[in-house]
């Protein structure tokens, strides 16, 4: 199948009229921006309608769209006609406030205002020479974030007084990012603490999480050349409401220690992706102490609302921790991607980071007066996305930001007071933040809800999401917690209001009496 309007002849007198290749001609950038942001208008006054989830199937796209590239050239609006009839019906809207399946991605004009000039400038910032303006801005708007956070002094570029700390931060693209690369100077830390000749030791070290902590770490443990035999996932319970268990922790570490072994890594959450549980932090680094090692706190979704002062207690103990990592993407307005990593000593990362060829060497660099933040992350170029991230909080500040966050929890709590209203639910982890974690509640007898125990009650509440999500009105998504399938409903979609959660809850709550009613035909 070919594109949408393929037809060369079409083309002809556009490519006639053109004088030689001008990609950045100023009428044409004023032209097509205005046309893309009358497209990104329309598309958030119409979200809310379309489905949340597309109807398509594999491979929809390729039977629209031509499959090879155009040889020559067409009228921009090719591209948009083509954008709004074959990939708009294909995309998943997480935009939509009908969204309510995973953390958030949220947004707002400030950011997206921040992408794009960042996008037009087109800066690669790899040395402080490279882009002076785009690192210091970086710079300051992690700086910023750390207030807000009432991070400790030593986790910042600088001190409020204007003086140089020993630490610093990074914006990288996600938190499995700020994962492998503290685990990489943890991992040197350790071989050079337990006096490796090279990397001959690595397969003595040992790394720790709750087996709550989000899949992304485990992979990145295997990036970094750790032993998967050496990674140790440790168990959680309804005991400690799902958070990693200090003892635990410590019975772990101390054996391999006795072992012969080198603990080397502990990985703290604030706000697990299943169920949004906190590991103690402050505990943790305690146990991590006796061993020297590492501790990494990932607060990529929770982290944002800790710039409230009723949920910063969950960042107590932050000050004895090694790196802490925070996605604003997640939770603070900032579009994709935008994960603050922050170290207390950067010295240590960008010891096993940092690169120097010749053609990069400059007086700046040499001076020990800036930081390149290529040396602080895998790759060496990078975006301009300290912008935005500025941008957002200069322009809604603190109160704006807190506000957001509050509004956001509020309404979880809404949701969360209709769930435990009705007897046919139950609330199956204590709520934190904006996620709440429910289900249809097993019953042996009776006729308001589902009889058979844990089996049917899985049965019933897959059938749950699964007709939600055929709707296209809502869309939620799925965990196991404690061994018990169960429904994750996450608020924070930037467009959402009170009234949709509480239309989602209309529609669960019809949806669950069809299903009820159709078990108890069968039975």
């Amino acid at each position: 199948m070919g594109s949408l309007d393929t037809n060369p002849a079409a083309y002809a007198a556009f490519a006639a009229d053109v004088e030689g290749f001008q990609p950045l001609n100023a009428d044409d950038v004023r032209s097509y921006l205005h046309k893309a942001v009358d497209f990104v208008y329309d598309y958030y006054k119409s979200v809310e309608s379309l489905p949340v989830l597309p109807g398509v199937e594999p491979g929809y796209l390729l039977r629209l769209l031509q499959s090879a590239p155009p040889s020559s050239s067409a009228p921009f609006d090719i591209a948009m006609k083509e954008l709004r009839e074959a990939v708009v019906p294909g995309m998943t809207h997480w935009a939509s406030p009908n969204f309510f399946a995973f953390f958030p991605a949220t947004n707002s004009a400030a950011a997206i205002a921040g992408e794009l000039i960042a996008s037009a400038m087109n800066t690669v910032g790899f040395t402080w020479q490279a882009a002076p303006a785009a690192t210091e801005l970086e710079v300051l708007a992690l700086d910023w974030l750390a207030q807000l956070l009432r991070l400790p002094p030593g986790f910042m570029n600088r001190t409020v007084a204007g003086g140089r700390g020993t630490g610093g931060g990074v914006i990288l693209g996600t938190t499995s990012e700020a994962m492998l690369v503290t685990l990489v100077a943890a991992r040197d830390a350790a071989l050079r603490r337990s006096g490796s000749n090279g990397v001959a030791g690595i397969t003595r070290l040992t790394v720790y999480a709750a087996d709550q902590t989000h899949s992304t770490f485990f992979k990145a443990c295997r990036l970094a050349g750790f032993d998967p035999a050496n990674i140790r996932s440790i168990p959680t319970g309804a005991e400690t409401d799902y958070g990693l268990d200090p003892a635990k922790l410590l019975e772990l570490m101390q054996a391999d220690a006795d072992a012969g072994l080198v603990p080397t890594y502990v990985c703290a959450t604030v706000g697990t992706t299943s169920s949004n549980a906190v590991d103690p932090v402050g505990a943790v680094a305690d146990v991590a102490a006796r061993f020297n090692a590492w501790v990494h706190v990932d607060a990529a979704y929770a982290g944002s609302a800790c710039i409230c002062p009723e949920f910063r207690h969950h960042l107590d103990g932050v000050e004895r921790v090694d790196s802490i990592s925070m996605s604003p993407h997640k939770w603070l307005m900032t579009c994709l991607d935008c994960t603050c990593l922050y170290v207390r000593d950067t010295h240590r990362l960008t010891g096993s980071l940092e690169t120097n060829p010749e053609y990069l060497k400059n007086h700046a660099s040499d001076s020990g007066e800036v930081t390149d933040l290529k040396d602080m992350q895998v790759g060496v170029g990078r975006r301009f996305r300290g912008l935005k991230l500025w941008m957002v909080m200069r322009t809604y500040g603190a109160g704006k930001l807190q506000e957001h966050i509050r509004s956001d929890v509020a309404m979880a709590k809404t949701f969360e007071d209709l769930v435990r209203s009705d007897d046919r639910f139950e609330v199956v982890v204590p709520r934190n933040f904006a996620l709440v974690c429910f289900r249809i509640r097993p019953r042996k007898s009776g006729t308001t809800t589902i009889a058979g125990g844990e089996a049917e009650a899985e049965k019933a509440n897959r059938e749950l999401m699964e007709r939600l999500n055929k709707t296209g009105k809502a869309y939620v998504a799925h965990t196991v917690v404690g061994g018990r399938f169960v429904l994750r409903f996450a608020v924070g979609s930037s467009l959402q209001e009170e009234r949709h959660v509480r239309s989602a809850w209309e529609l669960i709550k019809k949806t669950t009496a069809e299903i009820v009613a159709v078990a108890g035909e069968d039975k």
